[in-house]
């Protein structure tokens, strides 16, 4: 819908770094994949990792949210080109282009590593809520669950695109808990600007937990299948066949990854920064889950740091969940070519939104089962460490292929920056495994 003729004003249009006026109308209608994207990282498992790593280190591993942006955008600008460009998600191109092993192979270590994800979000939420209203946490667990599914089900994709928008605001919570916590500034920036190299077991853990945090495989599948829904909602057809659409479309692409990409690791570095001034400060270095980082927040920060710390991770969560099973139904339905969009009813795409309610309900009953949750989402840090960088090369492969993407491959800044950033997590996983 067109927006009515505007009153002229004597504020000039000041052109931004990648080429787009700042209206600001004009550029939050942009924002959609790429931020939901960029927020749904910030899930309460990424928080606890940042907490540990604040806790841990304090200030010394701040750089490696600056380090970590330029790569993770520049991959997920490489995912969403893929959906625009191609009219289908990541799985579809793999069944359509590449050996039927690969395809099951990435598919079924991608569902792995969901559903342990999700069971851990999930009792994240659940043992936030207990901490903020009482109660049983386990029952709150159950509750979120059936909401998640509930919400990803029955809205309509454009009001559930819309829920998920705002849910992005909880997010921000963690920045006025920066403010509250009494950070040094000093040591914030230079620990942010200058990185702090140490060659150690401790070191090379943290890092490849910040980095399989921040540069996920679910990330890669949700982005690209978005790109698809957004595309059939505003009718545009896939950009290899309507060429004279991609500069806007992809200029769009570019504004709502990197906005969502900054957002997600510049609230990440409100949360090292946070916990680095208050628990690493009064000693305390061991956080296990985001549970425990607010709860040990209450007596260093006081009671206000703890709401806002606990209340960001259910709302987080409740963002992050319907994105982890999201990703797991597109790659499903994209192996079994079923119907598979959140445009489409539960009557159309039944075995689409009932892969949506198996992840996350079997999500729900990690929480009831003999696996420590800690032990399961370090595994499934391990699962996306061994995706990640295989898959990232076979992304790279899909987006410089011109069967597949016709005349819109990936330009040369972004072969280099996706390359790059494939070659970081192959170095770090490697990392992980030998030192």
């Amino acid at each position: 819908m067109k927006l009515p003729p505007q009153p002229e004003t004597n504020i000039p249009v000041v052109p931004n770094p990648i080429g787009l006026p700042l209206k600001p109308v004009g550029f939050l209608k942009k924002l959609g994949p790429g931020l939901v994207t960029g927020a749904a990282d910030d899930d309460p498992s990424g928080i606890a990792t940042y907490s540990q790593v604040g806790a841990q280190f304090g200030y010394g591993l701040a750089w490696t949210m600056l380090f970590s942006l330029p790569l993770m955008a520049a991959f997920q600008a490489v995912c969403a080109r893929i959906g625009a460009v191609t009219g289908a998600g990541i799985a579809h191109n793999l069944r359509r282009h590449y050996p039927a092993w690969l395809l099951w192979v990435v598919v079924v270590l991608l569902l792995v590593a969901n559903v342990i994800n999700l069971g851990a979000d999930l009792g994240a939420m659940g043992a936030a809520a207990q901490l903020l209203v009482g109660g049983s946490g386990r029952l709150y667990t159950v509750l979120f669950g059936i909401v998640c599914i509930l919400l990803e089900t029955f809205l309509t994709y454009a009001r559930y695109a819309a829920v998920l928008k705002w849910l992005t605001l909880s997010l921000f919570a963690y920045v006025a808990v920066a403010f509250v916590a009494h950070v040094s500034w000093e040591a914030a920036l230079r620990g942010t600007l200058v990185p702090h190299l140490v060659f150690d077991a401790p070191h090379a853990m943290a890092l490849v937990a910040v980095l399989g945090t921040t540069i996920s495989p679910y990330l890669f599948f949700w982005q690209s299948s978005q790109e698809v829904e957004e595309a059939h909602r505003r009718h545009v057809q896939p950009l290899r066949l309507a060429p004279r659409e991609a500069a806007s479309e992809l200029a769009r692409i570019r504004t709502d990854t990197i906005a969502g990409m900054g957002i997600s690791n510049l609230i990440a570095l409100f949360i090292i920064l946070a916990t680095a001034a208050t628990l690493n400060a009064s000693g305390m270095t061991e956080i296990q889950t985001s549970a425990q980082a607010a709860e040990a927040l209450r007596p260093v920060a006081g009671p206000f740091a703890f709401v806002l710390f606990a209340a960001g991770i259910v709302g987080t969560g409740l963002l992050a969940v319907p994105v982890l099973a999201g990703s797991a139904a597109y790659a499903t339905s994209e192996v079994f070519q079923w119907v598979g969009s959140l445009d489409s009813s539960p009557r159309e795409a039944k075995a689409f939104y009932a892969t949506i309610a198996l992840a996350t309900l079997g999500g729900v009953a990690l929480n009831f089962s003999p696996l420590d949750p800690i032990k399961a989402l370090y595994w499934s840090a391990v699962v996306n460490g061994v995706l990640a960088a295989p898959l990232m090369a076979v992304i790279m492969l899909i987006a410089a292929n011109p069967r597949i993407m016709g005349r819109l491959t990936l330009p040369f800044p972004m072969k280099i920056m996706g390359w790059l950033a494939t070659l970081v997590m192959a170095v770090v996983t490697i990392g992980f495994f030998v030192i």
